[in-house]
């Protein structure tokens, strides 16, 4: 095999772990703010994907017909 230049060991942390420690408190927790901001894309996909939508949708005109608007 081929000889190639070896790659340099980067001496920080990589972007992707840097990433990760966004928000990240001292004692290895991060800000109730930052782990929603995380979930909360994945949940509405999810929940758009299993009909969630349409079923809020449904419910709450059904609130709104018993309340007369």
């Amino acid at each position: 095999m081929a000889h190639t230049a070896g790659r340099t060991t980067p001496t920080g942390k990589g972007r992707l772990a840097a990433l990760a420690d966004l928000g990240t408190r001292p004692g290895g927790r991060r800000h109730p703010l930052v782990a929603a901001a995380m979930v909360l894309p994945l949940a509405l996909l999810l929940g758009l994907v299993s009909g969630w939508g349409r079923m809020v949708l449904t419910q709450a005109s059904s609130v709104a017909g018993m309340l007369g608007s």
